[in-house]
């Protein structure tokens, strides 16, 4: 799976940047979760730090093109996005079960 950035907005309001990418896949589309790892990787975030929102590929298609949201760190991204896209990303999913514990 390659990764390629196409367009980075520096959002510094929110204490993030907007990252537009591709993903060249051999198989089928990629999990969310890869996708978000690779993009850290290449990015030199930690995983916690990304928040992907949209992957969309096109039928018949080996390319994926997405659309991310990269904090400043963790908390900013746990301060800023809906609950739902953090349960999508596994964002503080750790945390929440250890205050329910």
């Amino acid at each position: 799976m390659d990764i390629d950035i196409v367009d980075e907005d520096e959002n510094p309001m929110l204490h993030r940047t907007d990252v537009e990418f591709e993903v060249v896949h051999e198989d089928a589309t990629p999990e969310r979760l890869q996708v978000r790892d690779s993009l850290a990787a290449t990015l030199d975030k930690a995983a916690e730090e990304v928040v992907v929102h949209e992957l969309d590929t096109k039928f018949g298609m080996r390319k994926t093109v997405g659309y991310a949201k990269v904090y400043d760190s963790a908390d900013h991204a746990t301060e800023i996005e809906q609950d739902h896209m953090l349960e999508r990303n596994s964002i503080g999913a750790d945390d929440a079960d250890a205050e329910e514990a």
